[in-house]
């Protein structure tokens, strides 16, 4: 995924600081040396790179401080909140409300998935109960209105547009004051493509603007764009009052560091990603979580908002309560492949779990690790009730693999290397083990810091002591944790 790179960089250049026995300048600046290099490579522009060090420096003085500071934690928490601070420009965007109409316009570069995001945004809130509509005023490319009618009518969402009409003023004015009668809450107005040297196509979108009034207007940014980030997204900015910002593309091998470019240059917040072609491969953009992701360290929230997305809400509860519990069965194993299979693409939601997706998960062979899930489960078929319930492994002798096997056409081996998983799996699953699960919007300090004392059982030591022992991972935790229901680190490995 985009970024991947950039952040297992972080977490190298981070890992070696920590393996330091004594934290000086020389070591500090070799972490940011290697940070930096990091995100010019990704594309991130220079200036803010620059800033970036600065302010850590600045924050970070080695000589001031005192010897019973954590200088560990010092450090990597000032790196994550320099991160954070490069995509959270410190005030949210517009947010439109259900029943009242919002006019929402979204501009962009040619290519950068402009029309289908319209789509995904508008089927996003429709699954949440809004009712969408969308208006193509893009008269600029041959195919945009039918691209766009074949969207809506694919997701069953009412659109307006012309094939004979000109004039994207005009279509965009008679599009919005059509669904405004019909009491659409959410009108979602698509543009032309542009560059920002195509001064008559940047005059027109600010035509549109002025005639339609939009509630906010949306930057879409394809991921790949690279160095030209920073200077295009300004140049939006300067044309049209850009409030908000939509990376597209995040599940291609791009660099992809201009997201960072764009919010700085647009001082506008990221409020989405793309992360595939399908409608539903559309995630809400919350600043920690991605960093933390980012960083190697999980997003216990994401990973829960995706549980109560995909589980069936009378399903819920008996889950949790199973992973409280800490017993580990090959039923539960095959009911949570057969969940995370649903949830949308299946890299993401490993790169939530940092003890999943370093074995199970490797980068860049998602496709491989959801054909091997599949042919445990189809082993697994092949089990009897006895087998699947018991969490005594000891009772999978060799007559009940060789049955397995040739039940499920499978090897001996391959079934053999599924029973390790299912151990190695419960082996983690066993640490969780009397962890307080939150429901949302159920997150108090107590229950944080308990959740604190078991996550520090979970993760290995090495992982525990990167971030500064058990007052770093509070630390952490809380800072992380606030406005989401929990922000954590859901570990894995061998301690």
């Amino acid at each position: 995924m985009v970024l991947a790179q950039l952040g297992g960089t972080i977490t190298r250049a981070i890992q070696q600081m920590s393996n330091a026995t004594i934290i000086d300048e020389k070591v500090l600046n070799e972490c940011l040396n290697e940070i930096n290099r990091a995100l010019l490579n990704a594309d991130v522009q220079f200036q803010l790179v620059r800033n970036m060090q600065n302010n850590i420096k600045r924050i970070v003085n080695i000589d001031d401080l005192a010897a019973g500071h954590n200088k560990r934690r010092i450090i990597q928490q000032a790196i994550f909140n320099e991160l954070c601070n490069m995509l959270d420009p410190g005030k949210p965007s517009f947010t439109p409300k259900k029943g009242k109409t919002s006019v929402i316009m979204f501009v962009g570069l040619q290519g950068s998935g402009k029309t289908t995001t319209c789509t995904k945004y508008a089927y996003y809130h429709q699954k949440k109960g809004w009712k969408p509509a969308l208006v193509c005023a893009d008269t600029f490319r041959a195919g945009a209105f039918d691209q766009l009618k074949q969207n809506a009518t694919k997701a069953k969402i009412p659109f307006y547009g012309s094939y004979t009409e000109s004039d994207p003023v005009k279509i965009a004015v008679e599009g919005v004051d059509t669904f405004k009668k019909e009491n659409c809450d959410l009108i979602i107005v698509d543009t032309s493509g542009r560059h920002k040297q195509e001064a008559a196509l940047f005059e027109e979108m600010r035509q549109v603007s002025e005639a339609t009034k939009p509630d906010l207007i949306v930057f879409v940014m394809d991921s790949s764009i690279g160095q030209a980030a920073f200077d295009q997204a300004q140049a939006f900015k300067q044309s049209v009052p850009v409030g908000a910002v939509i990376v597209t593309k995040m599940d291609g091998h791009a660099k992809g560091g201009g997201a960072l470019s764009a919010v700085a240059a647009t001082k506008s917040p990221v409020i989405f990603i793309g992360t595939g072609e399908h409608m539903d491969e559309f995630e809400v953009f919350d600043v920690k979580p991605f960093v933390s992701r980012l960083l190697g360290m999980g997003d216990w929230s994401g990973f829960m908002d995706k549980i109560h997305e995909v589980v069936p809400k009378d399903q819920q509860p008996e889950l949790l309560q199973k992973l409280s519990e800490g017993n580990f069965t090959l039923r539960i194993m095959y009911e949570q492949f057969q969940n995370i299979l649903k949830m949308g693409p299946i890299g993401q939601v490993f790169s939530m779990l940092p003890g999943f997706s370093s074995e199970l998960m490797p980068k860049g062979q998602e496709k491989e690790s959801q054909a091997k899930i599949k042919r445990y489960m189809t082993m697994m078929d092949s089990m009897t009730n006895e087998e699947l319930d018991s969490s005594n492994p000891k009772i999978m002798n060799d007559s009940r693999i060789m049955r397995i096997a040739r039940g499920s056409g499978r090897q001996v081996r391959e079934v053999m290397e599924m029973l390790e998983e299912y151990k190695r799996l419960a082996k983690i699953w066993s640490k969780m083990k009397g962890l307080k699960i939150p429901t949302r919007g159920d997150m108090n300090m107590r229950s944080r810091n308990m959740n604190a004392q078991h996550m520090s059982r979970v993760l290995p030591p090495q992982m525990l002591k990167q971030i500064g022992g058990m007052g770093g991972l509070q630390n952490l935790m809380k800072q992380m944790g606030s406005g989401k229901d929990m922000m954590g680190m859901f570990g894995g490995g061998e301690s």
